[in-house]
C-alpha cells in the first residue's frame, strides 16, 4: 500500500479517535458541578482528543490519493512546466553567484540582469540552466 494511502487512512482514524475522546470528555465534564472535578476529564480525554483531531486534520490535508483510469497515480496538470524552459544564454544579477535562465522567476523582470558570459557561476537550483 502506498505511503500516501497509509497516511490518509491514519488521518481518518486519528480524527475519529479524537472526536470520540472529545465527546467522552464533554460527557464527563457535563456531569460534574465543580471545576476541580472537571479537570481530570479535560486532561485525560478532551485535550488528547483535540490533539488527535489536529493530527488527523494535518494528515488529511493532502486529500485522498487520486487514481487514474489505469489505477496509477494522477499527475497534476502542468507538473512538467514547473521549471522555466527558455533556451537563451544564462543571465546573472550583478554581484550574484548563480547563473539563471532568462525566464527564471528569480531574475525575470529585473532590469539589472546581465548575460553571465564566462563567469564561474553555480547553476540556479530553481531553473537549472546549462552553464
Amino acid at each position: 500500500m502506498p505511503t500516501s494511502r497509509v497516511l490518509w487512512w491514519g488521518g481518518i482514524v486519528a480524527a475519529a479517535a479524537g472526536v470520540v475522546l472529545c465527546v467522552l470528555g464533554w460527557y464527563g465534564v457535563s456531569g460534574e458541578r465543580f471545576a476541580e472535578r472537571q479537570v481530570p476529564y479535560l486532561a485525560s480525554r478532551t485535550v488528547p482528543g483535540a490533539a488527535l483531531l489536529v493530527a488527523g486534520a494535518v494528515l488529511l490535508a493532502g486529500g485522498p490519493p487520486r487514481r487514474g483510469p489505469g489505477g496509477g497515480a494522477v499527475r497534476e496538470p502542468g507538473a512538467d512546466d514547473v521549471r522555466p524552459s527558455s533556451s537563451g544564454p544564462p543571465v546573472r544579477v550583478p554581484g550574484g553567484t548563480l547563473a539563471h535562465r532568462p525566464d527564471c522567476p528569480l531574475v525575470a523582470g529585473k532590469a539589472d540582469a546581465v548575460p553571465a558570459g564566462d563567469a564561474a557561476l553555480d547553476p540556479c537550483p530553481v531553473c537549472e540552466p546549462e552553464v
